[in-house]
């Protein structure tokens, strides 16, 4: 369990930065009109491409463009380049929006946990509290015992070892 007086992020974003941040989404994709939408079977259907098979294509356009007579008409090699060069492209950009996309989760994973955390020592004080027979603590560790119970099976944590009377 983390620190509690140790809060690594503490804010929250504003209005403007939310309303900001959503419109450069859609700059991007008002950018990238192209950008398509696979399903999971497209995904499984389709030949991916790493380092190896890239070189082989990047080969083999070389190969098309310099022997351009071995080419049958029904392949477009200048397709091709398009494709490649695209590849590139959105490669590039892929790495950019993963870097992100991967502190956007960590931060939210941070802030969740950091909140999780409070809530777990707040279960446990509440429980003292309605140990020591504070006024209305029963009703509060009563509501909080079930949403923690219906939440166990996300939990990460075990539940906060109660007081017994």
């Amino acid at each position: 369990m983390s620190n509690l007086l140790n809060n690594r992020v503490n804010t929250t974003a504003t209005a403007a930065q939310l309303t900001a941040v959503k419109a450069a989404f859609q700059t991007i994709l008002t950018n990238l009109p192209f950008l398509v939408g696979l399903t999971a079977d497209e995904r499984k259907s389709l030949n991916a491409i790493d380092v190896n098979n890239k070189a082989f294509a990047e080969d083999a356009l070389s190969a098309a463009v310099n022997n351009a007579t071995l080419v049958p008409g029904y392949i477009s090699v200048p397709t091709m380049q398009n494709d490649l060069t695209l590849f590139a492209q959105m490669d590039e950009i892929s790495g950019l929006a993963n870097q992100l996309c991967e502190r956007i989760e960590d931060t939210k994973m941070l802030a969740g946990s950091e909140a999780y955390n409070t809530a777990l020592s707040l279960y446990k004080s509440f429980g003292t509290a309605a140990d020591a027979g504070v006024q209305g603590a029963d009703s509060i560790v009563d509501k909080l015992k079930t949403r923690f119970a219906a939440s166990k099976g996300n939990a990460v944590t075990t539940p906060p070892v109660m007081p017994t009377e």
